[in-house]
């Protein structure tokens, strides 16, 4: 799939292009869609009025919109209480119209997020982010994969190169995407390392990657030296940097790794897409799944 690259200014990079990878993926769900005359539909729930939140529904509308998907707004105020936020997620479940129901967080902080993810059904956790949906990946028997970690598998496949027997290392061990990073890998027959905030020598482990995976929030963590040649870099980060107005930026040093790696994403337009293009296809299965 080297028309989804983009050839980098090094001899041999290549930039993975999570726009285009996005949109083949948006254009095969809605040409499903249309071919077998589905009507599906996605509920998104917030609680207050975070602006970086609203931003992103406002992305995901746009994406449901290019699908032929349904999409669904629930807010609730700020000061909603956490039964009130979980007893609507309840009238969704219930909802035939509802074939995938999105918690946007961040939430107030009087609110359990644990609790309400897990008062969404099992067959409509498009997000993946109920224990027992998590679980299911690491025996692999699933039907979603929560949409960051599905988005980076996706991106490295788009490369050719297969996962199996390739040295890879996850730098970050959130539930979100940390940990079901490293099963999703595993899965394919890789060698996985987990780092965290408590390894040491961080570059030590890197180095051995043959696909190194970052997802901490910790801008330009990931410099050229902790890197290995050739080696397939996924940047995961979104960090501001406040040292260059504010820019966004990555984990990793794109400027100093991207001449040693083989293939390696862009921050903006890698993981970030394919993340909500997966949305789309884990709404779809939902669908798939219900009927």
């Amino acid at each position: 799939m080297a028309h989804l690259c983009r050839k980098g200014k090094g001899k041999n990079l290549k930039i993975l292009d999570g726009v285009l990878l996005a949109e083949q993926i948006k254009d095969e769900i809605k040409g499903e869609i249309s071919r077998d005359s589905l009507i599906v539909g996605l509920a998104v729930v917030l609680v207050g009025d975070d602006q970086a939140s609203r931003i992103y529904v406002n992305h995901k509308k746009k994406d449901c919109e290019e699908c032929g998907i349904a999409s669904y707004e629930y807010t609730l105020p700020e000061s909603a209480t956490q039964e009130e936020v979980i007893t609507l997620i309840k009238q969704l479940n219930s909802d035939e119209k509802i074939n995938g129901i999105l918690i946007q967080q961040p939430f107030p902080k009087h609110i359990d997020v644990t609790a309400v993810n897990e008062s969404v059904s099992p067959l409509k956790d498009v997000d993946a982010f109920r224990a027992d949906t998590v679980g299911k990946i690491a025996v692999g028997d699933y039907g979603f994969l929560p949409c960051t970690p599905a988005g980076v598998m996706e991106l490295i496949h788009s490369t050719g190169v297969s996962v199996s027997g390739k040295e890879c290392v996850v730098v970050g061990r959130s539930n979100i995407v940390g940990k079901p990073m490293a099963l999703m890998l595993l899965n394919e027959s890789a060698t996985v390392t987990i780092c965290h905030s408590r390894t040491r020598d961080l570059g030590e482990v890197t180095r051995r990657a043959d696909i190194l995976v970052s997802a901490v929030g910790k801008a330009r963590l990931i410099t050229a030296d902790m890197v290995k040649e050739g080696a397939i870099v996924i940047d995961v980060g979104m960090n501001r940097d406040n040292s260059n107005g504010g820019k966004l930026c990555g984990d990793v040093d794109y400027a100093g790794v991207a001449p040693k790696a083989s293939f390696i994403t862009p921050v903006p337009g890698g993981v970030g897409p394919m993340t909500r293009a997966l949305l789309m296809k884990n709404t779809l299965t939902a669908k798939r799944l219900q009927s």
